[in-house]
């Protein structure tokens, strides 16, 4: 927690360091990565050059200083965070490397508005907010059995196309040892090997139940559109991966997590490779509970970028209370397909206070049906969304 004293300062200087993130932050990551050069294996470089990562620090760093005391509020975005860290590897020595640069740029971007006392309690407000995260991946890290950075080799069994821009891989250990277990809505780290000498770890949701046998994961390739650059990871792996290949993954982690056990109605939202993790749920439902009433609903741009279409739609053969429901932007008289964007009030009804839903998707995809799910009377506390990036702070700046 932070002290009496240094509490002012923070809440006084949040909406001016709010409004200087972005400098702090482009700041911040040029100058420690300069400085050391190896974390660029642990760092997202695609997301350094859109700017994606530097937003996700500072938003970061402020909702934690504007929330100190709200552990409510803390709590899933805390959580959420310890899970994308051990899933990359970062370690406990990281963090004073990571402090020493953010509270330099602090002090270069506000100049003679940094005041000793005023960065003595952004110090105080990292320090704990460094502390907190790095017990919580302690207890991740010893929970999974793993240390920081491990990874497994495991041999690709199958490479499968699924629309005109998701590939499918499954891969088993190569060791022949069990492989992780994991729960729907978990992802895993790939680790590539780039051109010049570049390693570079991407997260991908599961996309298959969990079967004791094999992990599968649905890889969009990222083209690149306007600023936003091409893909490497994902590029690299469209290209290069083949059935026999090996690929370093690692442990499941992630603390999204769709009730998939229970009884109560299901409803599954998704749009682009947001589809992933619903059809790992999905699968388990029809593992555990096929007579579960659960609404499937997807959005695709047509049926030529819509994955995994079939998979899902053969459960419906052995699930009698599914319901799927298919949105294309593109593509009229398509046979069972609603054209347009997903609407919620196209949905089939179901009991709002019963039923939790789950969202995945492009960021602007989750806050419109957000908004629209709302407005349609399902409480807040029913809904739940797979976000990486700063826009999971939104509610907490």
């Amino acid at each position: 927690m932070i002290s009496e004293a240094s509490r002012p300062y923070i809440d006084a200087s949040v909406p001016v360091l709010r409004q200087h993130g972005l400098t702090i932050t482009k700041l911040f990551y040029t100058n420690m990565l300069g400085a050391h050069p190896e974390l660029t294996r642990i760092f997202n470089m695609g997301n350094q050059a859109s700017g994606a990562q530097q937003q996700s620090l500072a938003s970061a760093v402020f909702a934690y200083a504007a929330n100190i005391g709200n552990p409510g509020a803390l709590g899933p975005v805390v959580e959420r965070i310890v899970h994308k860290h051990v899933s990359v590897g970062i370690r406990a020595e990281h963090y004073p490397i990571v402090g020493k640069h953010l509270l330099e740029s602090i002090a270069a971007t506000l100049g003679d508005a940094a005041t000793e006392p005023l960065l003595n309690a952004w110090k105080e407000a990292y320090n704990s907010l460094a502390k907190l995260l790095i017990e919580a991946e302690a207890n991740l890290y010893s929970t999974a059995g793993i240390q920081p950075g491990d990874t497994r080799p495991m041999h690709v069994v199958e490479v499968k196309t699924e629309s005109v821009n998701v590939l499918s891989i499954r891969f088993v250990p190569a060791d022949g040892k069990p492989v992780p277990a994991f729960k729907p809505g978990q992802y895993v780290s790939v680790a590539v090997d780039l051109p010049g000498g570049r390693h570079q770890l991407r997260q991908y949701s599961l996309s298959d139940a969990p079967n004791g046998e094999n992990l599968r994961i649905s890889v969009k390739r990222e083209d690149g559109v306007n600023d936003t650059p091409a893909g490497e990871v994902s590029n690299w792996l469209h290209a290069n991966v083949k059935v026999g290949a090996t690929l370093q993954v690692s442990h499941p982690f992630g603390e999204f997590l769709p009730e998939t056990e229970g009884d109560a109605p299901l409803v599954l939202l998704s749009a682009g490779v947001g589809v992933t993790p619903m059809v790992s749920a999905l699968k388990r439902v029809a593992q555990v509970n096929p007579q579960r009433r659960v609404i499937f609903a997807h959005a695709a741009r047509d049926a030529g970028h819509h994955a995994l279409r079939a998979e899902v739609e053969g459960l419906v053969s052995v699930m009698p209370n599914l319901s799927v429901v298919t949105f294309h932007e593109e593509g009229q008289g398509a046979a069972g397909v609603i054209e347009g964007r997903m609407d919620v009030a196209k949905l089939p009804a179901w009991s709002h206070d019963e039923a939790s839903v789950y969202l995945c998707g492009p960021h602007k995809f989750m806050q419109v049906q957000w908004l629209g799910l709302l407005n349609a009377g399902v409480p807040a506390g029913r809904l739940y969304r797979e976000v990486f990036g700063p826009e999971l702070l939104d509610h907490l700046l």
